[in-house]
């Protein structure tokens, strides 16, 4: 699908969400912290799934959090988010490849207490590639394959992300601003190769942030 048909997309689920945003409780805010993340891949379809080191990145993200109960709601990020593996041949030898996206997790929300609460995250997430870079390419010829390159213009590597992301954490409520610290876990079906030149991939990550919220709309009392 084109740029232009995501947006499409975004603006129809804007309106179908936007008279229920009109009684809602909206928060705004930034998060960051560490993300790493590790590979797993089949050379082949007759080979047995190998994985590979990961790399660890910082991540940040824009956070919109809506809540229209008392103790539930949904949050959508909009997160820079980098990936990576560190693929090491029995000589020490290193290929590194590094890549960037631009993922929007839409999370359900559920959360216990008041001024202190304890909060679980649920939900898919989509996202943009926006960089593949390799940074170390030491060897090739391994066997069973390494994984290839994909910082090269010829690589040509999947820009879709699509996977699920699951969080726990506490955060603390001080009048209009609310501060958090959160653990997620996600796993990633995305495949960026696009040549065939190996049979299947996927990866996992997971992050350790904090996250500061301001209130910018209280939630009106519906009227019966």
């Amino acid at each position: 699908m084109n740029h232009s048909g995501r947006i499409k997309k975004l603006v129809v689920l804007f309106l179908v969400l936007l008279p229920g945003i009109a009684w809602a409780q909206l928060s705004l805010g930034i998060r960051g912290g560490l993300a790493t993340s590790s590979y797993s891949y089949q050379a082949t379809a007759g080979t047995r799934v190998k994985k590979v080191e990961g790399i660890a990145a910082p991540t940040f993200a824009l956070v919109l959090e809506y809540f229209d109960s008392k103790n539930a709601g949904v949050e959508l990020n909009i997160q820079q988010l980098t990936l990576g593996f560190n693929q090491i041949n029995d000589a020490g030898k290193v290929n590194q490849t590094e890549f960037t996206y631009l993922k929007f997790p839409i999370l359900a929300s559920i959360f216990a207490g008041r001024s202190g609460r304890f909060q679980i995250k649920f939900g898919p997430h989509l996202g943009i590639l926006s960089k593949a870079e390799d940074l170390t390419r030491e060897f090739s010829g391994a066997s069973p394959k390494e994984l290839p390159t994909f910082g090269k213009p010829s690589d040509a590597p999947k820009k879709r992300m699509y996977g699920l992301t699951g969080g726990a954490g506490i955060s603390k409520l001080f009048g209009k601003s609310t501060l958090s610290a959160e653990a997620r876990f996600a796993y990633d079906f995305t495949n960026p190769e696009s040549q065939d030149r190996i049979f299947d991939m996927s990866s996992t990550n997971l992050e350790f942030t904090l996250a500061y919220l301001f209130r910018i709309k209280e939630r009106k009392q519906k009227s019966p």
